[in-house]
């Protein structure tokens, strides 16, 4: 094999790697493929505004692990904020239905298209949460 051969060879495996550095560099810069945990209540309460600004948290539970949280308002209203990917999104929960308690987890399999069931584990809150949430009334009963 001609020795001249072999230079370009290896200016394209190093140009490459460059690349792939590159690319790592800016994905942890974006923030991407962190993992992102709820720290505190107010955090969470942060975040449920910013999705409704019209929602104001009274309660918050934390899951333990900080994958998600449930929070109430003077209303009576429930949102259900949970990790998708690097960030947070919350649904407001109309109905009980999808929701089932398990000791001190509640597992939430919402009817919404795309959404991923969720398992969060509030310790002893869970049976009091689960009971709040069965106020709320099934599907069916909502406008």
């Amino acid at each position: 094999m001609p020795q001249g051969s072999l230079a370009p060879s290896l200016i394209l495996i190093a140009a490459a790697l460059v690349a792939i550095l590159g690319l790592a560099v800016m994905a942890r810069r974006l923030g991407l493929g962190a993992d992102v945990r709820l720290r505190d209540a107010d955090t969470a309460g942060e975040l449920a505004r910013a999705a409704d600004c019209r929602f104001t948290p009274t309660v918050v539970a934390l899951d333990r692990a900080g994958l998600g949280a449930l929070l109430a308002d003077q209303a009576g209203q429930v949102v259900l904020l949970r990790r998708h990917g690097a960030r947070f999104v919350a649904h407001r929960l109309t109905s009980h239905a999808g929701v089932r308690l398990e000791r001190q987890f509640l597992c939430f399999a919402l009817p919404e298209p795309g959404f991923v069931p969720i398992t969060l584990d509030l310790g002893p809150e869970a049976q009091h949460w689960a009971a709040s949430l069965r106020r709320l009334g099934p599907a069916d009963a909502r406008p």
